[in-house]
């Protein structure tokens, strides 16, 4: 289609105004080669621009005159997989008032490209990246979902895994063939000298079931590199050729409606022998000059890197140094979601205060992807330092972490399960849903009234600190209504060995239907808790994710303070992680807000002149000056 003079004008001054920072990360990934990739990059990037709908180039236009989309406080996101959800991509658009209802602006549909048959990963073994798993639809069926979204104001987040492709994709198979362009596409070596020269720093991601991180491959006569499974061919990212089909690939998915790209195992992308391979400085170079392509082709799409990393490697994919604000837009915040089931186990905030106050600071372009449960296990990223700050050994926390949520430790409330233990390292993540491991489903067994109350306001209450901590909060489907845990997964063949999919049930529509008939079942009173919290953040412009969470030195270790100091006026929030009252000097409230308050969660106001105010266990409570 050819470009009108607005549209070309468009595209020139977009290429202008984004061309240096794809031509500076192309100095440092390819040098002597710039150019020639600028060419081949300018060339995709307008025949995208060219194929890219009336009603998308519209939304680029909404976007950039509103680049702070994603940091409202009205961006509420869901996470689902399709057919756990609604059966396929046609299923939920049928389902879309559900999500609005519910008060849902961001939509992450797990992994639906077409991944190989039999074991793929839960689906981040990508077999072709331009069709979509047949029992979930077709790419029309993709691009009337994202239509359906739109039209609604929930934009659609879609997994593009980067670090690797399935072994039975084009490009694997090509090199498996003897076709030299492909075989340049990966890592393959002739012999275990070179491998075993990497191994020597790699660590194992699933050691249980894919040890070390390369494979004999027969056909290929070659050693593979195979980071996370032997079916998984990592991709040769020092090759600019595999850049330039990503950028091809990225525009193409967006024309189709994507906004959001959730970049799987971005970390890994790079390789450095001597290092772990992960977190190397080119990864930041390869999402610049991504990110730079996209606000040239399709400016309303944004990045979130999944990188569950240490607090010291995170930042750098929301932009540190040079790649400040030009990197991913989003970041998921492992370690809140990680304290937050630390204060549930251990009734204390300290650590958490601890942690939170030590990370850094991000830009404020940038926005946090806050959780309390996603697809995934949880791993204990307790560092020994966090661990050190109030006084105990990090080994030995992660250690009973790792026993309550199993259930293992005495008078434990959860019911998890152990995924991928590593006697060397002691490391034993957990698998379970948010009610799960919050009581829910042991109280609900035992008919302990107690305890479901417990469990709920355990629920309610990290799904506050969720809400107001500052970013795009995502729920995990059914954790709205409590589901538990779905043991059926070990009849299922192609899941019995990951019990992860323990935390990835059916949605229960019976009892969605039920709900309103039901005023005390516990599923209506979290679902009700979880609507009321969305209702209070999206009328709370506090709540806008540029302004930091600043964590409260607590009087009381049992809670957990923070405060945004936002130009319309201060936000203090305060959580109780305890199950009993804690009395809180009103010096806390007072310094910030004066001596009149309303707290907005429970619509109270405060007169703070006397000395304490209670705040009850399990509470969460966000304060304004009234």
């Amino acid at each position: 289609m050819p470009l009108d003079a607005a549209g070309r004008q468009s595209f020139e001054l977009r290429w202008e105004r984004y061309s240096p920072q794809i031509r500076a990360a192309l100095t440092h990934l390819y040098p002597g080669r710039e150019r020639e990739v600028e060419e081949r990059l300018c060339a995709l990037l307008l025949a995208a621009f060219k194929a890219r709908s009336p009603e998308l180039r519209r939304l680029d236009e909404e976007r950039l005159l509103r680049p702070d989309w994603l940091q409202l406080p009205e961006m509420i996101g869901y996470v689902c997989y399709a057919d756990r959800f609604a059966g396929n991509l046609a299923g939920i658009a049928d389902r879309v008032d559900y999500l609005t209802d519910l008060g849902v602006r961001y939509l992450h549909v797990m992994p639906f490209l077409r991944p190989r048959e039999g074991a793929n990963d839960g689906g981040y073994a990508v077999q072709d990246y331009r069709s979509v798993r047949p029992d979930l639809g077709t790419m029309d069926d993709l691009e009337e979902l994202a239509t359906v979204l739109r039209e609604n104001r929930i934009s659609l987040e879609m997994d593009l895994v980067l670090n690797h492709v399935a072994k039975e994709h084009e490009w694997a198979q090509r090199a498996r063939d003897g076709e030299q362009k492909y075989r340049d596409y990966f890592l393959m070596f002739p012999d275990r000298t070179v491998p075993d020269e990497y191994e020597k720093t790699l660590p194992e991601i699933f050691p249980d079931f894919a040890p070390g991180n390369f494979t004999w491959d027969d056909e290929a006569a070659a050693w593979v590199w195979t980071t996370f499974n032997d079916y998984q061919w990592d991709l040769n990212w020092a090759n600019p050729d595999v850049l330039c089909e990503f950028v091809d690939l990225i525009c193409w998915l967006a024309n189709k409606g994507v906004e959001v790209f959730r970049l799987d195992a971005i970390a890994f992308t790079w390789k450095r022998l001597g290092t772990t391979s992960q977190n190397q400085p080119e990864v930041h170079d390869l999402t610049q000059a991504m990110r730079a392509c996209l606000r040239i082709a399709a400016p309303a799409v944004a990045f979130k890197a999944e990188a569950i990393v240490a607090p010291e490697d995170l930042m750098a994919y929301l932009g540190r140094g040079e790649h400040y604000g030009l990197v991913s837009d989003m970041a998921y915040h492992n370690e809140l979601m990680v304290q937050l089931w630390n204060c549930v186990a251990t009734g204390e905030a300290d650590m958490a205060q601890a942690a939170l106050a030590a990370m850094p600071s991000k830009p404020p372009s940038a926005t946090w992807a806050t959780y309390v449960r996603c697809h995934d296990d949880i791993g204990w990223a307790i560092s020994d330092a966090d661990a050190a700050a109030v006084g105990v050994s990090g080994f030995d926390h992660r250690a009973f972490l790792s026993d309550f949520y199993s259930g293992e430790f005495p008078g434990s409330f959860a019911r998890g399960l152990v995924f991928q233990a590593n006697p060397a390292t002691g490391d034993r993540r957990i698998s379970g849903s948010c009610a799960s491991l919050a009581g829910l489903e042991i109280a609900l067994e035992r008919n302990d009234g107690e305890g479901i109350d417990a469990a709920i306001a355990r629920i309610n209450l990290m799904h506050a600190v969720m809400f107001g901590y500052g970013g795009v909060p995502l729920l995990y489907m059914g954790d709205e209504i409590g589901l538990l845990n779905d043991m059926d997964y070990a009849r299922d063949p192609a899941h019995a060995e990951d019990n992860r999919w323990a935390h990835r049930p059916f949605m229960d529509w019976d009892l969605v239907d039920k709900l309103p008939d039901e005023p005390l079942h516990p599923a209506r009173r979290i679902n009700e808790g979880i609507r009321h919290l969305i209702d209070v953040r999206v009328r709370t412009p506090q709540l806008h994710a540029s302004i930091p969470s600043d964590v409260v030195e607590s009087p009381d270790s049992r809670l957990l303070i923070l405060e945004r100091l936002h130009p319309l006026g201060t936000l203090v929030e305060v959580y109780n992680f305890s199950n009993q009252t804690v009395r809180l000097h009103h010096g806390v409230l007072t310094y910030r807000l004066g001596y009149s308050a309303r707290e907005l969660i429970g619509n109270n106001s405060y007169d703070l002149r006397p000395a304490t105010i209670d705040i009850a266990p399990y509470q969460p409570a966000w304060f304004v000056r009234r």
